[in-house]
């Protein structure tokens, strides 16, 4: 039975302590900051802890989301398809103007850091392009935005592909769609995601092994030759532009909501899939994948992903459907129960043999769990039927 702690991940010295005492072997890390900042590198630099098997790369390798202008380096420098960019830093505002001036829109803004999701914007206006560009140069972001990427807008379907690598070998995941938005129909302000399903449909053996040969692949080998070793979950968020897959993000790790749905699908048992890791020896597994329909809604706090108030009572019923499972992300423990703590609040999956069923399931369990100011999307899986 799992039990939670209250560690913080980005106290290294905490977790360390902590796995120390507890005697573990493998900590598999979820959020994206840890990995920038080196949680794998302050391990394999532990004098009691150097043995455990940290599940995601170490700092080098975090930088391909780390850094958006590192991930384009890398994937021009590997042949990897991709949206058209150029890069500005602070300081660079006249010429990111002048830039703007010359591009049509829509225009595609990326924070080069982390920004917890809220880094990318997607604007059709010039003059709002420009003072956004303008503002996230001064520091919007924090330093994550003090360095600015611009991209090509690419017009197509996005879905994203998960793959596990020793470094060596890797083993493909089950692909997944996400939601972005906080709005129905796809508008208003991204945010961490809204929802997902898997599988989908569009993602054919033929879109599989051109995913595999110009993207995966190359990336694994990329890595290789400069001389990273990565040892962890590879997110690549795609899109696909006339039947042909780009890249528009990637992730060093397993991410939300997509996990909710990908994770759930996997029949066979991730431990010592895992576990093969730290020898190399990942070729040895298959995964057993499930064939039905995983479906997540994420409920949100009022006014995300803005400014909103936590500490909102959450009532759940006892009991939920079959085939549905409740993921807790923005909650915390308060004296009469579970209370929100996050701008994502809870995951609600469903699964079925069809689609409908599975979002079925997901949105009565939704539509039954009670807080003040929550919000989610109706349409989830509506752009795939």
């Amino acid at each position: 039975m799992g039990v939670n702690v209250a560690l913080d991940p980005m106290d290294f010295s905490g977790v360390e302590s902590f796995c120390f005492a507890k005697q573990i072997d493998m900590l598999i890390v979820g959020p994206e900051a840890p990995l920038v900042a080196g949680i794998k590198d302050h391990f394999r630099q532990s004098a009691g802890c150097s043995h455990v098997l940290v599940v995601g790369p170490d700092s080098a390798g975090a930088q391909l989301e780390g850094s958006k202008a590192f991930a384009k380096i890398f994937m021009k420098k590997n042949n990897i398809p991709t949206a058209a960019y150029r890069e500005f830093s602070a300081g660079e505002e006249d010429g990111v103007l002048h830039y703007l001036d010359g591009v049509e829109p829509p225009f595609v803004l990326k924070a080069d850091g982390l920004a917890a999701g809220k880094g990318v914007l997607i604007i059709h206006d010039r003059e709002e392009a420009k003072r956004e560009a303008r503002a996230m140069l001064g520091g919007k972001f924090g330093d994550a935005s003090r360095r600015l990427v611009v991209e090509a807008f690419l017009d197509g379907i996005e879905f994203s592909v998960f793959a596990l690598t020793d470094g060596q070998h890797y083993l493909l995941l089950p692909e997944a769609k996400d939601y972005k938005r906080i709005g129905e129909g796809d508008t208003g302000p991204n945010t961490g995601g809204m929802g997902a399903v898997s599988p989908v449909h569009f993602y054919d053996e033929k879109m599989r092994q051109k995913v595999l040969d110009r993207i995966v692949k190359p990336t694994i080998l990329g890595l290789q030759q400069e001389g990273i070793d990565y040892r962890g979950f590879l997110f690549f968020g795609l899109i696909s532009v006339g039947g042909e897959p780009y890249v528009i993000e990637y992730n060093c790790r397993m991410g939300d909501p997509e996990t909710e749905v990908v994770i759930p699908r996997i029949q066979s048992d991730l431990l010592p899939v895992l576990a093969s890791l730290k020898d190399k020896t990942l070729d040895r597994h298959e995964l057993d994948i499930n064939p039905d329909f995983f479906t997540t809604v994420m409920m949100v706090s009022g006014g995300y992903p803005g400014d909103y108030e936590k500490g909102k009572p959450i009532a759940i019923p006892e009991i939920v459907p079959n085939n549905t499972i409740v993921f807790h992300a923005g909650t915390a423990q308060g004296e009469a129960g579970a209370e929100t703590a996050g701008g994502r609040v809870l995951a609600v999956t469903g699964s079925g043999p069809g689609m409908e069923e599975a979002l079925a399931r997901s949105y009565e369990t939704v539509k039954s769990i009670k807080f003040e100011g929550k919000y989610y999307r109706t349409d989830i899986g509506k752009d795939l039927r």
